[in-house]
């Protein structure tokens, strides 16, 4: 397998599946800290913000800093702010969408907006539905963070971004831009805020149809781990194949830690320098 000088990798399914940590994840991310080597952990979740999540590993056993987690409200964010500064939105989202919305100062506001935004909630208000079918339908533009038709939650499966923003185009006849995965736009942005290149980065996912295409898309190397939603005998009808399949993030290759040597005279040139400051 290639070294790779930065990797990114998705959350649920390659790190941990539901409440559990995926055998070989925390290995595979002190492995990273120790060689110094770049790395990002991408998910479409724009409920919680990365503090939030860095807690949540955290309370599972698995230790990831909150600047090495980059969701789809983040990457939304900064595309609101490239495409018009300083600009107004009216929002549909918890904290991890505001909150990054806040942060590349834009205002919230029902008023005249320039942005109606999808995201994901605890629970969809039919008053804030109704809200933006009408602000949109006014000529606001629609932008939605991920096309996610439904996700997983202790008591089954509830309907996800994708599911809203399929209802709101129905209503509208407008159809939003959605910037997670699979849009490679969400795998730029990662690469810029981790100031990396694609060549030299490489991209672990356990979705086909997400991960490995938007990688694809985007120039990145990819890595197949097989512990989430693709299994192997899938994988031969997708006309894009990823560059590795590995059974887990376990498995996957890292390149030795490099020891660092000092000159053979190092020790020999403190003592004459300590020697030199002492006369």
């Amino acid at each position: 397998m290639k070294s790779y000088n930065n990797y990114l990798m998705d959350m649920d399914g390659v790190l941990v599946r539901g409440r559990t940590i995926i055998p070989g994840a925390q290995e595979f991310i002190d492995g990273l800290n120790a060689r110094s080597i770049g790395y990002l952990v991408l998910t479409n979740n724009p409920i919680y913000t990365p503090r939030d999540l860095a807690h949540r590993l955290q309370t599972l056993g698995m230790q990831v800093p909150e600047d090495r987690i980059f969701t789809s409200s983040i990457a939304t964010a900064r595309f609101l702010k490239k495409q018009l500064p300083e600009g107004k939105a009216f929002v549909i989202g918890e904290s991890g969408l505001t909150d990054a919305i806040h942060g590349v100062g834009y205002i919230m506001t029902d008023h005249n907006p320039d942005y109606v935004v999808l995201g994901e909630t605890h629970g969809y208000n039919y008053a804030q539905i109704t809200k933006a079918i009408r602000l949109i339908s006014a000529g606001a533009r629609f932008v939605a963070t991920n096309p996610d038709p439904s996700g997983p939650s202790e008591s089954g499966l509830e309907p996800a971004c994708g599911a809203m923003a399929a209802l709101i185009e129905k209503a509208t006849g407008v159809a939003p831009f959605f910037v997670g995965k699979p849009n490679p736009y969400m795998m730029r942005s990662a690469l810029n805020f981790l100031g990396a290149h694609s060549e030299e980065t490489v991209m672990v996912g356990d979705r086909m149809d997400t991960d490995i295409v938007g990688a694809v898309s985007s120039g990145l190397d990819t890595i197949l781990v097989l512990t989430g939603v693709t299994k192997r005998e899938h994988i031969a009808a997708y006309p894009y194949q990823p560059t590795y399949i590995c059974e887990s993030i376990g498995d996957v290759e890292l390149p030795e830690v490099k020891e660092k040597k000092r000159p053979a005279n190092a020790t020999v040139a403190r003592r004459e320098e300590k020697k030199s400051n002492e006369e």
